[in-house]
């Protein structure tokens, strides 16, 4: 196929994930605010729409569909507790307008030269890939808006994921010395991601999986969540302000039993699945009791994608072939994490499993800009979130799309969010 002919497949298939995603939800359910920390879902259908409008119509020189929209869909004008206030457009109507700010990108789509040298914009098809993998993200938030849910829950119903086997050892060795941070040549790769740099790094041991629910309840068992000695200051403010317990979503049954709310929907906890919905604060306490930390960023992805072998930089753990069932659970498979050990072939070079896909994977790093970053093509994408208020998460999760995931992608996200599809591993010096 042409490279215009894959990016209309491309989009395609993004647009038909968000429907098959929403086709569960009642009008109520897509337009009521299931919490004041995310947008009511049919906000965020709206402002795909309205993004593609912006990039793939008007920035490639076409007029606009709705352009009087902008103001409600611009995600830095109004907070996502005060957006059920604005005048959004029905279920039905964005529908509508989503389809019909697709056709005029096709229509643009076909009059285009990509890699014209005018327009920056389109080097490579960046500012189509670049929408594709926008829906995809917005479709991770409406899974996240939807985790948040009262019984009765979303109702999509997905087959379950392969069963694991725990790796044989618990931390493998990560050599030390200089490696590629960041992406080179990759056409989908997004601006924080870039430039691509020498870093040096020490040699370091990194769990060799996630660490599962039955790790992390070993850790409140233990009076993790008491006991100040694993709370830096802000967390242990942050644990004593927020009340917290457990993750979120779980529910004890016992003294040693624990439940969990999915979808809004009731279940067994699985003690062999990496646990998720945890904060960074909850994280870094859990290595601290185990005498570890988290990762640098620097460490989880020389973890994640060096190969020592041969000298070069991995797309994915596993190599350059793209995810398969086999070696990851992306683009929400399963509906949540799959145990421990399920994707042996999708093991990194060190024998790290599982870096792709599951959960996001918080690191200890504050999220920045690499040395040499330029803003493309607008700096509300990454540069306004960089600093100290930010920590960086990387991997992907279950609810990731595969465009979305590379050793080299970054996620930021507040030290105390949790309902995110977010967990962890640690790290130890060597």
């Amino acid at each position: 196929m042409s490279v215009k002919e894959v990016v209309a497949t491309q989009l395609e298939s993004a647009r038909v994930r968000s429907f098959e995603l929403l086709a569960p939800l009642s009008d109520t359910d897509l337009v009521r605010q299931h919490s004041k920390l995310m947008s009511p879902v049919v906000w965020d259908l709206g402002h795909v729409g309205n993004y593609e409008d912006l990039w793939l119509v008007r920035a490639l020189g076409a007029a606009g569909v709705r352009p009087d929209l902008d103001p409600i869909y611009d995600a830095f004008r109004h907070p996502r507790a005060n957006r059920p206030t604005l005048p959004l457009l029905g279920p039905g109507e964005a529908r509508s307008y989503v389809g019909d700010v697709r056709g005029r990108a096709l229509d643009v789509l076909e009059q285009v030269e990509i890699d014209d040298p005018a327009l920056p914009l389109l080097g490579d098809a960046f500012v189509y890939r670049m929408v594709v993998q926008h829906e995809h993200m917005h479709d991770e938030t409406m899974l996240a808006t939807l985790q948040l849910m009262d019984e009765p829950g979303y109702r999509s119903v997905a087959p379950p994921p392969p069963p694991g086997t725990p790796p044989s050892h618990h931390e493998v060795l990560v050599d030390g010395g200089t490696f590629i941070m960041g992406a080179q040549a990759d056409a989908w790769a997004l601006d924080n991601e870039r430039p691509g740099h020498q870093v040096d790094v020490a040699p370091f041991f990194i769990d060799a999986a996630p660490v599962t629910n039955g790790d992390y309840a070993e850790f409140m068992d233990a009076g993790g969540y008491g006991d100040r000695r694993w709370w830096d200051d802000e967390g242990w403010a942050w644990r004593q302000q927020a009340g917290l317990e457990h993750p979120q979503f779980w529910h004890r049954e016992g003294p040693s039993s624990w439940s969990r709310t999915r979808l809004g929907w009731h279940e067994d906890l699985a003690l062999d699945e990496p646990v998720q919905h945890v904060c960074w604060h909850e994280a870094t306490a859990y290595a601290n009791w185990r005498g570890k930390r988290l990762p640098t960023e620097a460490e989880w992805e020389k973890a994640a994608s060096w190969d020592p072998a041969t000298g070069r930089k991995r797309r994915y753990p596993w190599g350059d072939e793209e995810p398969t069932a086999v070696r990851a659970n992306l683009g929400q498979a399963h509906l949540g994490p799959a145990p421990v050990g399920a994707y042996p072939e999708g093991a990194s070079a060190y024998g790290c499993a599982q870096m792709a896909g599951d959960v996001w994977e918080w690191t200890s790093s504050v999220f920045e800009p690499y040395p040499g970053f330029r803003s493309f093509p607008y700096p509300e994408y990454s540069e306004v979130f960089y600093g100290a208020d930010y920590r960086v998460l990387r991997g992907g999760s279950w609810a990731t799309h595969p465009s979305a995931v590379r050793t080299t992608f970054r996620n930021w996200d507040h030290a105390i969010r949790r309902q995110i599809f977010c967990g962890f591993r640690c790290a130890r010096d060597a």
